[in-house]
This record gives C-alpha cells, sequence and structure tokens, in this order.
C-alpha cells in the first residue's frame, strides 16, 4: 500500500492536470501589465480561490514504492535503492548490471 505522502502527490498532480487551464488563464490577465487594475486585481481574487493542491509547485517526484523524496530515477519513478533492488532481480525491463 503506497504511503500517505505517494496518496497526497498523486491528489497534487490530479488537482493540478484539471485545474491547469484556468490557472494559466487568470495567471496571464494577472500578469498582463496591459490590462487595467481592476481587471488584473480580479484575476489575482480568482487565482486566490483555488485550492491548495492546484499549484504546479505542490507535486514533488516522489518514490512509487517506498514514498521517498529524494534520490528519484524519474524514468522509474524510483528511489535510488529501490531502483537498484528491482534491477537486481530483473523485475525492470531493459536494465541489467554492467560489466566491461
Amino acid at each position: 500500500m503506497p504511503s500517505i505522502r505517494v496518496l497526497r502527490d498523486i491528489k497534487a498532480r490530479h488537482g493540478v492536470e484539471a485545474n491547469e487551464i484556468a490557472r494559466r488563464a487568470y495567471l496571464y490577465v494577472a500578469r498582463n501589465e496591459s490590462l487595467p487594475p481592476q481587471v488584473r486585481h480580479q484575476a489575482q481574487l480568482q487565482l486566490n480561490t483555488f485550492g491548495r493542491y492546484t499549484r504546479p509547485t505542490t507535486v514533488k517526484n516522489r518514490c512509487s514504492e517506498s514514498g521517498k523524496g529524494r534520490g528519484i530515477i524519474s524514468e522509474f519513478a524510483l528511489c535510488r535503492f529501490q531502483f537498484r533492488l528491482k534491477a537486481l532481480k530483473g523485475e525492470l525491463n531493459g536494465v541489467h548490471k554492467a560489466s566491461w
């Protein structure tokens, strides 16, 4: 069973994906200095109403097995230790121990 950190990251990823277009539109309006200040202010207020897990900065790469947040090999979504264990067991296709 995945840890709470992994579940939180999955929730954040879904939230960002669901609200990405609206957030980018409001952000564009809020940062556009050629628009009147009232319009920009309204766009900023709309941005503030979005939830915590709709911000792209809340998404963090985590290991899908252990939930660690450091040393992640993003192609496999595994931390380096879990990657090593799975590679040595032969559970990762196309990955084998180097020898020369």
